[in-house]
């Protein structure tokens, strides 16, 4: 199964589509948040019950909009190592 994930990018150029990238998980009180290595772009915040096992993954689209720029990156869940 793919999960797509979208991160807040602060300044265009630091990612491409087709790009692999590994993300870090970091933990608030009740909420964890991912973001691309090297602190790249960030996710919105997701309860524990969303919490992503896979690390690695693949940007799919770089956007721009009116409040930023946009990653979309799919990470398969199903990969064996």
């Amino acid at each position: 199964m793919v999960r797509e994930m979208v991160f807040k990018m602060e300044r265009p150029g630091l990612l491409k589509e087709g790009d692999e990238i590994t993300v870090t998980e970091g933990e608030l009180p009740s909420n964890v948040y991912y973001t691309i290595d090297p602190s790249l772009a960030m996710s919105a915040n997701y309860p524990f019950r969303e919490r992503m096992s896979e690390r690695k993954g693949v940007v799919l689209k770089v956007e721009e909009n009116d409040r930023g720029f946009y990653v979309t990156a799919a990470f398969d869940s199903d990969k064996q190592d």
